[in-house]
């Protein structure tokens, strides 16, 4: 299993070089994820500016 990487953007989890939902870089220095399941009735998504379903790194380093 491949260690996932989080966009330096959107914060997205993902295993590719490039995030699929905003296209940026993602990096393997992240700590912590949010699984969302429901982002338009999510409280914390939207905090987050979270406008999707997924999971989610809380900390990127850049």
């Amino acid at each position: 299993m491949a260690k996932k990487k989080a966009c330096k953007v959107c914060n997205y989890l993902t295993e590719e070089k490039e995030c699929p939902l905003c296209g940026s870089e993602t990096v393997k220095e992240w700590q912590g994820y949010l699984v969302v399941v429901d982002h338009e009735h999510s409280e914390i998504a939207r905090k987050m500016k979270i406008h999707t379903n997924g999971k989610f790194a809380l900390k990127v380093r850049e």
